[in-house]
């Protein structure tokens, strides 16, 4: 199976993407905040990267933004708890930007498990090397 990185601040986030992500088969590292995930990003090979929008230090939209750089093909989903901007008053939908900004899939927090895992299938199935641990790029 693939080789995950879970780079998120929340412990209970972290702790359920792992938990549902290993009984799916997967092997998965994680980190909690930008400057860890991008070590451990530079030290070992991932196929896919969960990636939250929201931390203290580097937030997710930079981390994206050195990885892009190092390894633009890597399929990225990026999670977030902020609520969908109901009108024109309230925050930019940050997920939508992300997925602009070069992340392949977003979740929601909170999240389904089968929403979870269709996600990950869907980045996967469009690897030709997921589940090798190999780097593109």
């Amino acid at each position: 199976m693939a080789n995950i990185l879970i780079v998120d601040d929340d412990p209970a986030v972290q702790i359920t993407i792992r938990l549902i992500l290993e009984r799916a088969g997967h092997h998965v590292t994680v980190a909690s905040d930008g400057y860890k995930g991008l070590v451990l990003f530079e030290t070992s090979r991932f196929d896919l990267l969960f990636l939250d929008i929201f931390m203290p230090g580097m937030d997710g939209l930079e981390t994206m933004r050195h990885i892009r750089v190092r390894q633009p093909a890597l399929p990225i989903i990026v999670i977030s708890g902020r609520s969908a901007a109901p009108d024109a008053y309230a925050e930019p939908d940050f997920l939508k930007m992300a997925t602009k900004l070069g992340a392949v899939a977003s979740l929601r927090k909170p999240f389904r498990p089968d929403a979870l895992l269709a996600a990950v299938h869907g980045c996967l199935i469009s690897q030709p090397d997921a589940g090798s641990g190999s780097r593109t790029g």
